[in-house]
């Protein structure tokens, strides 16, 4: 069963595919997110096990949709995750698909991926390795 506090982070995801700029506070189990369309960002920070991965992340994949017809210009996408559970990984994942359709061929030098994670956190960093190697767009990876 959902709270109300879960209600209102869906209920404001919803409304992220039609805004130009868009941001979600962290939670304990969900991810701050930055949509900015105008500054070219795309930025996710926090903890990301939401209950329904899926329905948290569709709304942002749209918004990229969105994104992509009208400015792919210098696009800096940059995660950084204390913690991610399967289910986010899988749509981390998916949204990276997307991105590499959208980037593909001569769009791909607009494109610069940050990941950034914890200086003694071994586990972040086999994370995004995994995903830039799955994707095959070169990560800059970044401790902190």
């Amino acid at each position: 069963m959902e709270t109300s506090a879960r209600k209102d982070v869906y209920k404001e995801l919803k409304a992220a595919p039609k805004l130009d700029f868009f941001y979600l506070e962290g939670t304990l189990d969900s991810p701050e997110v930055l949509l900015d369309k105008e500054g070219g960002l795309i930025k996710f920070s926090g903890r990301s096990l939401p209950e329904d991965a899926k329905s948290f992340y569709k709304p942002i994949m749209e918004w990229i949709e969105n994104y992509a017809k009208s400015n792919l210009l210098n696009t800096r996408i940059i995660f950084q995750f204390e913690y991610i559970n399967s289910s986010s990984s899988k749509m981390i994942l998916e949204l990276l698909d997307q991105i590499k359709q959208i980037f593909e061929n001569e769009k791909e030098d607009l494109l610069y991926i940050e990941w950034r994670y914890l200086d003694d956190d071994d586990d972040m960093l086999e994370a995004g390795e995994d995903f830039e190697e799955r994707v095959g767009f070169n990560f800059k990876f970044v401790k902190y």
